[in-house]
C-alpha cells in the first residue's frame, strides 16, 4: 500500500475537532482527481478532544508533537511522510478539488522548486474583502504564495524542512525554497486554476476587523520584535494560534 503513496498531505492540528472532518474531506475529494496515491497525516498538537479520533476515522494517519512552534509540528509531519511531494494546509482549511492535481502537474513539468496558492476566504465582508486585497497585493509583489505549500519532500530536506520561526515561518519557508529553486534553475510558483479555502472563524469570534484592530492595538509589541525583543510578540501568537480554540 505504501508504495503507491506519492503524495502526503501534512495537516497541523490543536484541538480540531469541529474542523478537522470537513478539511479531511476536502483533501480526500481532491484526492480521487489523480491516480496516485494520497495519505493524509494529521499532526496532534497538545490536542485534548476528539480531533485524533475523528482523523483516524476518515482514514487519516495520526502522528503527535507537543512543541508549540508551528514550523516543528510540520516537520514532524514531513518526518513522517511516505510520499515523494508534500502538501500542507491547515486543519480549519480546505483545498478546492484540483489541487493535487495541478500541483503535480507544475511539478511534473520541471519547472518549479515548488510553491503556494492563492486564498479566498469562506465568507466575504467589506473588512474582509480588504484583508483580501491587503494578502492579493502583498503576495503579488512578494512571489511569495503560502496557505498550501508544495513541493518534493527531497526539497524540504534540502532546505531544512519549515523555518524554525514562532510565527513568520511560512514567509521565511518561501524564502528559502525560493533560493534554493533558483540554485537549479526552477520557479517558486502559485497554482492558478485552484486555491486554499481560508477559514473565517477568528473573525466570527473577534469580529472582522480583527487584524486592522490587532495592527493598531499591538504596534509598539511589532515594533519592539522588529528591534529584537520578541516577547510581547510571542504572547501574542500563543494568543492567536498556538492557544486558540474558538468557533
Amino acid at each position: 500500500m505504501s508504495d503507491n503513496i506519492k503524495v502526503s498531505v501534512i495537516v497541523p492540528a490543536h484541538n480540531e475537532e469541529k474542523y478537522v472532518e470537513r478539511c479531511i474531506d476536502s483533501v480526500n475529494r481532491a484526492a480521487t482527481r489523480v491516480k496516485c496515491g494520497v495519505e493524509i497525516i494529521v499532526v496532534c498538537n497538545r490536542c485534548t478532544d476528539r480531533t485524533a479520533e475523528l482523523a483516524l476515522a476518515r482514514g487519516a494517519r495520526v502522528v503527535t508533537d507537543e512543541s508549540r512552534c508551528i514550523a516543528t509540528v510540520r516537520n514532524t509531519g514531513i518526518k513522517a511522510a511516505r510520499g515523494k511531494v508534500i502538501m500542507t494546509i491547515d486543519c480549519d482549511n480546505r483545498m478546492t478539488e484540483d489541487t493535487i492535481r495541478e500541483v503535480l502537474g507544475m511539478l511534473n513539468s520541471g519547472r518549479y522548486i515548488g510553491g503556494g496558492a492563492p486564498l479566498r476566504f469562506e465568507r466575504y465582508s467589506f473588512p474582509l474583502w480588504l484583508n483580501d486585497m491587503m494578502c492579493r497585493a502583498g503576495f503579488k509583489l512578494t512571489g511569495l504564495y503560502c496557505g498550501i505549500f508544495w513541493a518534493e519532500k527531497s526539497t524540504f530536506e534540502a532546505i531544512g524542512g519549515f523555518a524554525d520561526k514562532k510565527a513568520g515561518e511560512d514567509i521565511a519557508t518561501a524564502k528559502n525554497m525560493r533560493a534554493y529553486g533558483k540554485k537549479l534553475g526552477k520557479r517558486y510558483g502559485c497554482l492558478r486554476r485552484n486555491h486554499l479555502i481560508n477559514s473565517t472563524r477568528k473573525y466570527d469570534d473577534m469580529g472582522d476587523w480583527l487584524y486592522f484592530k490587532l495592527i493598531f492595538k499591538n504596534a509598539v509589541a511589532m515594533i519592539k520584535a522588529a528591534l529584537g525583543d520578541r516577547t510581547d510578540y510571542d504572547k501574542l501568537m500563543d494568543e492567536l494560534f498556538y492557544d486558540y480554540n474558538g468557533k
